[in-house]
């Protein structure tokens, strides 16, 4: 069934807006970033005008600390993706193989505590953070970012295995192979799509998150989003330019992720909708 065309011209404008809304202000503050104060907040604003460093050296010189935050979060992301993927693989594969009341109702029970606002989940788990000198540390970050997203990653990759035979299940038993040996070797590579999409997901989650840093960090894992927010709130005032430069360099790797993996990520997410 076709649509009429003053239905694909809605479509069209409505696609339009929410890019323009979600476009304009990356634009800004990464052309922002590369100009001197007195241009930022130039008006109108001009599209052209002489690049220039400053902003950034003063990141580097102002605040050496957002380098370490940068790493932070870098290896936050990375091992919080890692463990959520694995985890929600083998989740997703349990629940798409098996089925019984204790599962359905390990499903729903994830699907609720998900629903939940961080904020209750978080501040009874500090005393516990706290008790185990977990505080402050990569690893806390790691649990609770992959903690916190592995119930929606699980279901998105049951979807992906459901769609795989489950003939082929049948198959390599019968020819001898192990259900660790069937999963890696067979499930991983087919459901390969939704692991990359939620990978992503995941990663850009962990990269931008702020509520948990804010709580369970202070010095030695403080993340990227900590350091911005403390720009913002420095005595001195805020140093517009500084900050843009800070978020252009945040923003980078995301941005640069995404383009990266946007055929994976559009394939997977099509293939997950059409087939779970």
């Amino acid at each position: 069934m076709h649509s009429s065309p003053s239905t694909r011209v809605a479509k069209s404008v409505v696609v339009a807006v929410a890019i323009i809304w979600s476009v304009v202000p990356i634009v800004f503050i990464v052309l922002s970033s590369f100009k001197t104060n007195a241009e930022i907040f130039a008006y109108p604003p001009s599209l052209i005008f002489q690049p220039t460093l400053v902003h950034y050296q003063n990141l580097l010189s102002q605040w050496p600390e957002f380098v370490q935050s940068i790493i932070n979060s870098t290896i936050v992301s990375v091992l919080a993706t890692v463990l959520c993927v694995v985890v929600s693989t083998t989740a997703g594969y349990v629940y798409s193989r098996y089925r019984n009341r204790f599962l359905a109702a390990s499903a729903y029970f994830m699907i609720g505590v998900r629903l939940l606002p961080p904020i209750i989940v978080t501040l009874p788990l500090f005393p516990l953070a706290d008790f185990l000198q977990l505080n402050d540390t990569y690893l806390i970050l790691v649990i609770l970012y992959a903690t916190f997203f592995v119930s929606l990653s699980t279901m998105i990759m049951k979807s992906f295995i459901d769609a795989i035979p489950p003939e082929l299940d049948d198959a390599a038993l019968i020819d001898g192979a192990s259900e660790i040996v069937y999963l890696t070797r067979i499930i991983v590579p087919l459901a390969a799509q939704g692991m990359v999409a939620v990978a992503i997901f995941v990663f850009v989650f962990c990269w931008n998150e702020y509520l948990f840093a804010f709580i369970f960090t202070a010095t030695n894992a403080k993340t990227a989003p900590l350091i911005l927010s403390e720009m913002m709130g420095a005595m001195t005032g805020v140093d517009w330019g500084v900050l843009f430069a800070a978020v252009t360099v945040q923003l980078a790797p995301i941005v640069a992720l995404v383009i990266l993996a946007q055929r994976f990520l559009i394939s997977g997410l099509t293939a997950g909708a059409l087939k779970g």
